[in-house]
């Protein structure tokens, strides 16, 4: 039945059928023809969906529409101007550092390119940047929408791998501040060695003056995951609960303090937040019927079985995750590959002695990876849209871009304590 499911989910997916279209096709037909009653499919599909921690990603999604929408991320981008952008290199490290603020507060790696990408993709190539390595900057940024928390990605993974949530948000700030870190270093080298971004010394007093303004100016968008985040950690209340918060802060502060929401905005904003929460819980539904008959089968067994014989090492066995990930993370949207591959995997994972959480976060970060290498690339389709390139002008940049990443995740698979270290004092 195997062989049956996985064929058939490669020929939906070849013929370009939606790719919840193809899970959900692709179990069909593999319980028909094994005769199983297809009332299993309703079940799996209700049960999957039947969960209080899922609730989170539609607020979170919401959130972060009415953030791009409110006024903040106009003054994140502004704050981290200020911060970071008096040295060569200066504004492409604001693209970063805005998509690490933004990040705290949204949970999307598409809607953190959108909001960052939409204003900094001009002003970049307005000062000097190629149009390709400002479009390839912001995408890459982008993906630090899931690896910092709030994080929808690490919603899911703990939902279906039964790991705490909270340690997962805990567990991705370390590696999100190391690739973000990252990032902005490539960027100042090629600013340097290319020689665009030209910058003028500006007065130190003068320069904490602007500082403070625009502190001060941001200071509601910066408490905003001081909240969210906090009280999770205190246990006030669930990531659910906060993302409800998130939400309800984001509007009050959009509509009457900045009021920069109007009534009219509303509704645009409810109905791209509706659109993006089906297609996401239609995924995840009908995954959930290729996940049952993946356990009924006992591939996860098999697959760890194989993996023994083949070695007993986990240094081994991350890196050969490593490389699958990337692999799925090429043809397979991020949220897909973490619930098909994440009950296989993670199993696994605790046989060879590696943390859950840390475990979690690899695969979280290999997925983030996945929004930058086409031909589903996400974040690359969101940043060429604004920018009005096509995908293939990217490559460069894009293979630059990977290269630091690349090195990034193997750090953290081999590190574990970057992952593990702040989830210890919970």
């Amino acid at each position: 039945m195997i062989s049956l499911l996985f064929i058939s989910f490669i020929v939906f997916l070849f013929i370009s059928l939606p790719i919840a279209v193809c899970l959900g096709f692709a179990s069909l037909v593999a319980l028909y023809l094994k005769g199983i009653p297809l009332i299993t499919v309703a079940q799996s599909v209700f049960e999957s969906l039947d969960s209080f921690a899922l609730m989170a990603v539609p607020f979170f999604i919401l959130a972060g529409n009415l953030m791009q929408t409110d006024g903040m991320s106009r003054r994140l981008i502004n704050l981290a101007n200020v911060l970071v952008g008096w040295f060569r290199g200066g504004l492409g490290s604001v693209a970063v550092l805005t998509s690490m603020f933004f990040a705290t507060i949204s949970g999307s790696s598409s809607a953190t390119t959108a909001a960052v990408g939409s204003t900094l993709i001009p002003a970049m190539e307005n000062k000097g940047y190629p149009k390709n390595f400002a479009t390839a900057t912001c995408a890459a940024s982008g993906e630090l929408g899931v690896i910092i928390p709030p994080s929808i990605p690490m919603v899911v993974y703990g939902l279906v791998a039964n790991v705490s949530v909270g340690s997962l948000f805990l567990g991705g700030f370390i590696p999100g501040i190391m690739i973000g870190l990252s990032l902005i270093l490539v960027i100042i080298i090629v600013a340097r060695v290319k020689g665009f971004d030209v910058v003028h010394r500006t007065d130190k007093l003068q320069w904490l003056k602007d500082l403070w303004k625009a502190f001060l100016d941001s200071a509601l968008a910066l408490l905003m995951p001081f909240i969210i985040l906090g009280g999770i950690y205190k246990g006030w209340f669930t990531p659910t609960e906060a993302s409800v918060i998130a939400v309800v802060y984001g509007f009050v502060i959009g509509m009457f303090v900045y009021r920069e929401i109007k009534w009219k905005d509303l509704m645009p904003i409810f109905s791209r937040s509706i659109l993006a929460t089906a297609v996401i819980m239609m995924i995840v539904g009908y995954a959930s019927i290729f996940g049952y008959i993946l356990t009924v089968e006992e591939v996860p067994q098999r697959l760890g079985k194989a993996i023994a014989e083949f070695s007993d090492n986990p240094i081994v066995f991350l890196l050969l995750v490593n490389i699958f990930l990337f692999v799925a993370g090429t043809i397979m949207e991020a949220l897909i590959t973490i619930i098909i591959v994440a009950p296989i995997l993670a199993p696994i994972a605790i046989q060879f002695g590696i943390d859950p959480v840390h475990f979690g976060i690899i695969m979280v970060v290999n997925v983030a990876i996945g929004m930058l290498t086409p031909p589903v690339a996400v974040n690359l389709v969101v940043a060429c849209q604004i920018a009005k390139l096509k995908m293939s002008q990217l490559t460069r940049p894009v293979l630059l871009y990977l290269g630091i990443l690349t090195l990034d995740v193997l750090i953290i698979s081999y590190v574990p304590i970057l992952s593990t270290w702040l989830p210890s004092f919970m």
